[in-house]
């Protein structure tokens, strides 16, 4: 989807990923802050963790058949601490995920991915864990992200979550930075502006 667009609802599979304090290091490592553009940084997510240095498979939820094609990431607490990097929700929404599920996640991390309009649903560490554990035990149940109702639906299970105010209603509206906003109320800046004599030179 868009960031220019609103969204209401983010449906998709879920991958779950145990631990705490996952960075933004371990999420994409520096050496590919380098790339020209953000494009290509989806292959590099979690790079070190899923493959060796000759670049052969480990074990790790991203590189599990069963969760092959998953958007909803299914975390733990402190989600994207460390660094502010923008990197690292580029490049796991440049791999496919489309929302976040977890107990806690850090501020600017949470902020980048409004701004990229990935939802970072916030959920108690029991309902963090049951979420994980439908998944696990059914890799194919599908998990719906209510914006408008704040609620996680899977496998007949549903979970309330929390999210800052100001990020759930960007999210809606779809004016999630202030370019956009801008934008979608040039319109009214216009008619603000014709009515300013200094603006045209008018005088009173």
């Amino acid at each position: 989807m868009s960031s220019q667009s609103t969204r209401v609802k983010v449906t998709g599979r879920g991958i779950p990923l145990p631990g705490d304090d996952i960075d933004t290091d371990r999420i994409i490592p520096a050496r590919y802050l380098r790339e020209i553009t953000f494009e290509t940084l989806g292959r590099y997510a979690f790079q070190d963790e899923r493959f060796d240095e000759s670049g052969k498979p480990k074990p790790h939820p991203l590189n599990d058949p069963r969760y092959k094609g998953g958007s909803v990431l299914v975390v733990g607490r402190n989600f994207g601490c460390g660094s502010s990097r923008e990197h690292a929700p580029q490049s796991l929404m440049r791999m496919g995920i489309a929302a976040f599920i977890g107990e806690s996640f850090a501020e600017i991390f949470s902020g980048n991915c409004t701004a990229l309009g990935l939802p970072a649903a916030r959920v108690s560490h029991e309902d963090g864990r049951a979420i994980a554990g439908l998944v696990e035990a059914d890799p194919a149940a599908v998990i719906t992200v209510d914006l408008d109702a704040q609620s996680i639906s899977v496998s007949g299970r549903r979970f309330a979550f929390t999210m800052p105010d100001a990020d759930r209603r960007s999210l809606l509206t779809g004016e999630w930075d202030s370019t956009a906003v801008l934008l979608a109320r040039r319109d009214a800046i216009s008619a603000a502006a014709a009515r300013i004599p200094y603006v045209h030179g008018w005088n009173a």
